[in-house]
């Protein structure tokens, strides 16, 4: 089959022939019609994840084998199952929940695979869509999406998981407490609609660029801030009348959570999604006076997956926007600069 992948210390993306793998026991062979692109691939093709002082954390030194093919974010038809599968057969189009542990471990016997220090991932430790076909471990990562549009879909797996299990972060608030959202990229959008779809209304999204922050506005937010130089904390604090209950960081570098901290209220909750990199000096003393609660927040559950599907079917979850373009080795790395580039509003999805 033909997979779209990265090589060590290369930035190109190869067309390369590798074996299509066959199904066994309780895996799926499906074949690859959607996948988006998400800025965890760009770093993924970088090779690692900027760590402030602390140098690259180095894709390489933590063990990932190339070539790596790409892409999490991935809706398939199902070509071929395993002989102990029974809940889906050829024919069948599905989601796949990428983010997949050991099976061992405390938080994958819970059903949280995603905090497994073991990860398997699609698109990551394992070969993902990027590729003519992907072979999903086991047919419980597979979600049925019927009555949703299949590129929206893709995108669900990953932007629209993460502001999902970041927003669950935060809530229950009061519905005109303040959110602050950094970002309003596909996952910042998603937040803004999951939280208006939740009942919130005291919304904020801040971003670099106009374009995004109007299509927060489309999409529910009450307020919006243009960053960039001269404009900080008290403008944010201005636009929502006061310090902020809590924050979503979907940049997360060292601006972004330095503002994120300073903007909000006692006992606010600070969520840190984005993988930009950098760090951030926090005063130690005004983190227990002011009572502040911090978390990293990283994708979500299959439980949570399977929810956001749900609400997404019930038709009160808008549609981001979507930029389809078709699944080669050339739109993969078009696509993966463009993000890197930024100034692509919503996701980028490839189509076979």
């Amino acid at each position: 089959m033909h997979a779209f992948a990265v090589l060590p210390d290369d930035s190109t993306i190869h067309d390369l022939d590798i074996p299509t793998p066959s199904p066994e026991g309780r895996t799926v062979l499906l074949k690859v019609t959607r996948a988006g692109v998400c800025h965890t691939d760009t770093h993924l093709r970088a090779g690692g994840y900027d760590l402030g002082s602390r140098g690259m954390m180095n894709m390489k030194d933590r063990g990932i084998e190339y070539p790596m093919v790409l892409g999490h974010e991935v809706v398939g038809i199902v070509e071929q199952v395993g002989d102990d599968v029974e809940s889906v057969r050829p024919g069948d189009v599905r989601l796949i929940y990428p983010w997949i542990g050991c099976g061992e471990c405390r938080h994958c016997r819970e059903g949280s695979d995603n905090r497994c220090a073991a990860g398997r991932n699609l698109g990551v430790a394992r070969h993902g869509g990027y590729a003519e076909y992907i072979l999903v471990p086991d047919e419980k990562y597979l979600v049925d999406i019927e009555g949703i549009d299949p590129s929206w879909a893709a995108t669900l797996a990953c932007s629209g998981l993460t502001a999902y299990s970041a927003v669950d972060r935060i809530l229950p608030l009061e519905p005109d407490e303040p959110v602050v959202l950094f970002g309003a990229g596909g996952l910042g959008l998603t937040a803004v609609a999951l939280l208006r779809a939740r009942g919130h209304r005291n919304i904020c999204a801040v971003d670099v660029a106009e374009g995004n922050l109007a299509l927060a506005r489309s999409m529910g937010a009450s307020s919006t801030v243009l960053s960039g130089p001269g404009r900080g904390a008290k403008d944010i604090r201005r636009a929502v009348g006061g310090p902020a209950s809590a924050v979503v960081d979907f940049v997360n570098n060292g601006v972004t959570a330095t503002s994120a901290f300073e903007v909000l209220a006692k006992a606010g909750h600070m969520v840190q999604v984005g993988l930009f990199g950098g760090e951030v000096t926090i005063p130690t003393a005004l983190l227990a006076l002011r009572m502040i609660h911090i978390e990293g927040s990283f994708v979500g559950t299959l439980a949570q997956l399977q929810d956001l599907v749900r609400i997404a079917r019930s038709g009160k979850l808008p549609n981001i926007p979507v930029v389809e373009r078709s699944l080669s080795a050339a739109e993969v790395s078009r696509a993966l600069d463009d993000l890197t580039a930024g100034g692509i509003a919503g996701r980028i999805v490839l189509t076979a």
